[in-house]
């Protein structure tokens, strides 16, 4: 489970607090990770722990998750929470300040619409209880994790927040998601970066929308049937997967951004793990460099034969 990691970045978050709200599976345990190998104590929520599940029924656990965050070289503390009561929200933020004192890293990266989601309707043929389920999920708890978290980062000049979505503001804005609340949601995430954004400047902290590409996350990969070590055979069902990345490509874009003395640069925009592996120089765990959402425009979207060429 564990794994060690020697670079340039060691160390480079060391003494910092970051919070990963949704860090069970995924991108979230992809960036908890990262975040831990360099150097971050890193709380780690989610509603899957070794004793409860939540209705996913997946194996994976925020325990597990902060192992991998302390076996990286960091410090990962496991704390069940649903974000989508207030007071468990409250108690968390509390509990961090009173362990902490500070937060400095906020990753804003709760979901849990993969059962809800019904491909290709439109509202009016769409589960009105799926679609409001997941607004709940994926907008409500944000906004209720950012009204305290954000309290706390803003004691200290230099904080980040970091907003996952799916997609870049200009991918989105011309694409349609497929389903009318999962559209609204992935767009909506964007927004709501922006407008964090132009609160958190005035006290000297930053907030970006970031989108990883065709991720090979635990679940993506249970439904191709394959493992991370046997991914490349997903290709035989869907060519266009040669352009997936892991978990920890997008770990790696949040650990560049947050390490940035500079990153206020970014504040309010729309980033790309593959973007921004092209500023910061990083790679995926496998040496490569995925720029997926180009790919998805210049190839997919083109209709042309997959070819990873050039874009890994």
């Amino acid at each position: 489970m564990g794994f060690q990691r020697e670079d340039k970045n060691v160390a480079a978050l060391s003494g910092k607090i970051a919070l990963v709200a949704g860090g069970t599976r995924g991108a979230g345990r992809g960036i908890a990770v990262e975040l831990g190998a360099a150097g971050a104590t890193v709380y780690v929520t989610g509603r899957t722990t070794r004793a409860t599940q939540s209705e996913y029924g997946r194996p994976e656990t925020i325990e597990e998750t902060a192992e991998m965050v302390t076996a990286g070289g960091g410090e990962g503390i496991a704390v069940r929470v649903d974000h989508t009561v207030p007071e468990e929200v409250e108690a968390l933020v509390a509990r961090i300040r009173r362990e902490q004192g500070r937060l400095d890293i906020l990753v804003n990266d709760i979901w849990g619409g993969e059962h809800l989601t019904e491909w290709n309707k439109p509202v009016w043929e769409h589960s009105l209880d799926k679609g409001l389920r997941m607004l709940r999920l994926a907008i409500d708890t944000h906004l209720i994790t950012a009204h305290f978290a954000l309290a706390l980062m803003i004691e200290h000049p230099g904080g980040l927040l970091v907003e996952l979505t799916d997609g870049t503001a200009e991918y989105n804005a011309t694409h349609y998601r497929l389903c009318p609340y999962y559209d609204l949601v992935k767009t909506g995430v964007i927004r709501m970066a922006w407008a964090h954004a132009k609160d958190l400047a005035p006290h000297g902290a930053t907030a970006v929308a970031l989108t990883p590409g065709w991720m090979r996350s635990e679940m993506m990969l249970d439904i191709f049937g394959v493992s991370e070590e046997t991914w490349r055979d997903a290709t035989a069902a869907q060519p266009h997967f040669v352009i997936s990345e892991t978990p920890r490509f997008t770990g790696r874009a949040v650990a560049a951004l947050a390490a940035d003395p500079e990153r206020a640069r970014w504040n309010g925009q729309s980033l790309s793990s593959g973007g921004l592996a092209k500023v910061y120089g990083f790679d995926d765990v496998d040496g490569s460099r995925p720029d997926c959402w180009r790919y998805m425009d210049e190839v997919m979207e083109a209709g042309k034969p997959a070819d990873a060429g050039g874009y890994r």
